[in-house]
Parts: structure tokens; C-alpha cells; sequence
């Protein structure tokens, strides 16, 4: 698992290869990503947007931006955390992913841009 903080909101991302749904052969690897927002300061926050970069193993980046995370803006209060599941399709065996949330701080109004800390897609049989 890898983590980082930003004004306060600690981002941590662990990934899982999908075997099972995977199919090497056709170069097909489906990767899914746990991740978990802390709100470790005094104030509420929504997150309203995010921004991924996904870099498959030849080093071809796919931006993808979206409103709130799987379907939901959620609200994190002081304190607290949220945590989804998603998951990516890669061409290639291993990749990485980072990029950003953009949250408003409900109390005064900013629009804060917090830090995804980078994480390795990796299937299993590449590690040897």
C-alpha cells in the first residue's frame, strides 16, 4: 500500500491482479485498486472530481477525468474516511497509476486539489 497526504486528506491505494478475469494471451490484465481517503484535518471536504493517469508498461499515458469517484460525491467530515474499489484494463502486464482529487472545503468555499499518490500495477508473473 502506498499513501499521501495533502492539506490534510491522506490518499492510500492498494491493487489486486484479477486473474480470473484476465486473459494474457490476448494481452488483456484487469487490475483492481482499493482506495482510501482520510480526512485527517478540521474541516469537511466533498470531492467533486478526479483525474487519473494510467501508464501501461510501453510508457503510453491515458488521462481520464470524472465527476466524483464510481458514481458518488461524497462528503468526508473531519476525522473520517471514504473507501471505493475500482478497477483498470491494461494492455500490457504491468503499468502505474497517480493523479489528483479536487475537493471543496465546505466551511469557506476552496476548491483544493489533493495529491493520489502513484501505485504499481503488477501481474504476479512478472515479478519473477
Amino acid at each position: 500500500m502506498v499513501s499521501l497526504t495533502t492539506h490534510s486528506i491522506t490518499v492510500s491505494a492498494e491493487t489486486f491482479y484479477q486473474e480470473k478475469l484476465s486473459k494474457p494471451d490476448i494481452n488483456e490484465f484487469l487490475f483492481t485498486y482499493r482506495i482510501t481517503i482520510e480526512n485527517r484535518g478540521p474541516k469537511t471536504v466533498q470531492l467533486l472530481k478526479r483525474v487519473w493517469y494510467v501508464t501501461n508498461g510501453l510508457g503510453k499515458i491515458q488521462t481520464i477525468e470524472g465527476e466524483g469517484v464510481i458514481g458518488k460525491r461524497p462528503i468526508i467530515e473531519p476525522n473520517n474516511l471514504h473507501q471505493y474499489i475500482s478497477g483498470v484494463h491494461l494492455k500490457t502486464e504491468i503499468g502505474k497509476m497517480s493523479g489528483s482529487y479536487f475537493m471543496h472545503q465546505l466551511i469557506d468555499d476552496k476548491i483544493l486539489e489533493i495529491k493520489i499518490p502513484e501505485f504499481k500495477l503488477v501481474s504476479p508473473f512478472k515479478l519473477n
